[in-house]
């Protein structure tokens, strides 16, 4: 997500960087986004059920263990 982005979404929920669920940097789709530390990842799954749902994750420095 680009800086307004992020903005925009934060505002709309009230919320800040700190309450959004994390994603670590050695994640492989964070590797394959180029994703750094800091930016907000929007993740649209798909559903049979539930139709479309979006996420929001935001990459922290971390490895899994």
């Amino acid at each position: 997500m680009g800086d307004k982005e992020r903005e925009d979404l934060l505002e709309r929920y009230k919320i800040t960087i700190n309450h959004l669920p994390r994603i670590l940097t050695s994640d492989p789709m964070v590797k394959n986004l180029d994703a750094k530390v800091g930016d907000v990842i929007k993740i649209e799954r798909i559903s049979t059920t539930a139709g479309k749902t979006i996420y929001y994750r935001v990459v922290v420095q971390g490895t899994f263990k």
